[in-house]
């Protein structure tokens, strides 16, 4: 009974002038391959870099509920067009939302100089005098001192360090009067002057409580579109590498297939007894590992019609790569036939239906396969 299994190569003596031929071959070949493995370590650095960002939660589903209506209504493809579009938006809110913002600090200017007018504010408008009052235990008692030039003067500083909202501006008038009223009895001048003047500004700060809030109600949603945008940006650019890459490994992969199939060209061509070997053995594989053989001619032959009912199967046609595939899954097919059928006890049931017709799809291509190696025989007439 034939075998697959693998034969010792041939070993042939050459003389110098082949040697230096095959070497330098070789050499050509190892440099193909280290060209291939520079790329591949390039595209697997920028795979890894692909699988990270889509590895993290927030960039799989934006959290918001606004974003999942977003992604499935826009075309991923148009917010990679639109890019500098959406920075121009996204700049035109950021300076929009800065004026709204300098119109309720004006407003709420307002409310200081009324409050800052009243007759008993005079304790407040300077930071206290711990020393010339003698309060020796004061900075005991108060943890942030704070008074109303101190507030001027970060309202109206350029260097970053001033306000950035109203309600900042709020808590820091709040704390005058509360430290007043910390440190000073309920009967004392001080404390009775600083509960007044808060309730004031209490009062007058609650006509302007729902311009603020509706302003950072608005506020949020343009961060939340802005941030959804940016995701978005980022998806498609990421998007866009993904298909890239899948394009650039499919170009490697193709240059791969080419370098082995000229290698086995040039180094390990299948003879013809080798052929007919293989030949043979297929017509020995099961019905289902006969099709799954057939799959594999298929994949370098896009012509080749590996499910038609008749198969017409030239072994002599078949690329070098394609016929090394087949007879490496023919040992390794033959020899699991091998192993089941032992374990079986010769028990199987060939009368079954699935059977038959498994059988009789693998008589249609063993037929095809001698027909075809019928046909190369014959000689024509003379």
């Amino acid at each position: 009974m034939e075998t697959m299994d693998a034969e010792i190569p041939e070993v042939r003596l050459v003389g110098p002038g082949k040697a230096e031929g095959y070497a330098a071959e070789v050499e050509d070949f190892g440099h193909h391959v280290d060209d291939m493995f520079a790329k591949v370590d390039k595209l697997e650095q920028r795979l890894n870099e692909v699988e990270q960002f889509y590895s993290t939660p927030s960039k799989k589903n934006l959290n918001t509920s606004k974003s999942s209506s977003i992604v499935k209504d826009k075309d991923k493809e148009k917010h990679v067009a639109s890019f500098k579009k959406r920075q121009n938006n996204a700049f035109k809110r950021e300076a929009a939302a800065a004026k709204r913002m300098q119109e309720l600090m004006r407003q709420f200017g307002t409310i200081l100089r009324q409050i800052t007018q009243h007759k008993w504010v005079g304790p407040f408008m300077e930071p206290v005098d711990v020393v010339g009052l003698g309060l020796h235990d004061y900075y005991e008692v108060i943890e942030k001192p704070m008074d109303f030039s101190t507030i001027k003067n970060k309202m109206e500083a350029k260097d970053g360090t001033g306000y950035k909202n109203v309600r900042e501006i709020c808590a820091d008038v709040r704390l005058i009067f509360k430290n007043a009223m910390k440190y000073n009895n309920e009967r004392h001048d001080v404390h009775v002057m600083a509960k007044t003047l808060l309730a004031k500004f209490e009062e007058k700060w609650l006509q302007l409580l729902p311009k603020v809030d509706e302003e950072e109600k608005r506020r949020k949603e343009e961060e939340a579109e802005a941030y959804i945008d940016m995701q978005l940006a980022q998806e498609s650019a990421h998007a866009k590498m993904a298909r890239d890459l899948s394009n650039e490994l499919e170009e490697v992969d193709m240059h791969l297939e080419e370098l082995r199939e000229l290698v086995l060209q040039k180094c390990r061509k299948m003879s013809t007894e080798e052929k007919r070997r293989l030949g043979t053995a297929l017509t020995r594989l099961s019905p289902e590992d006969l099709n799954k053989a057939l799959l594999i001619v298929a994949q370098n032959n896009p012509s080749f019609q590996a499910t038609a009912e008749e198969v017409d199967l030239d072994m002599d046609a078949q690329s070098e790569s394609t016929l090394w595939k087949l007879k490496f899954f023919v040992k390794d097919a033959l020899q699991l036939q091998g192993k089941s059928s032992a374990s079986m006890g010769g028990n199987n049931n060939n009368n079954s239906p699935n059977n038959n017709v498994n059988n009789k799809r693998k008589r249609e291509i063993c037929d095809a396969l001698a027909k075809t190696s019928q046909k190369k025989s014959k000689k024509p007439s003379s």
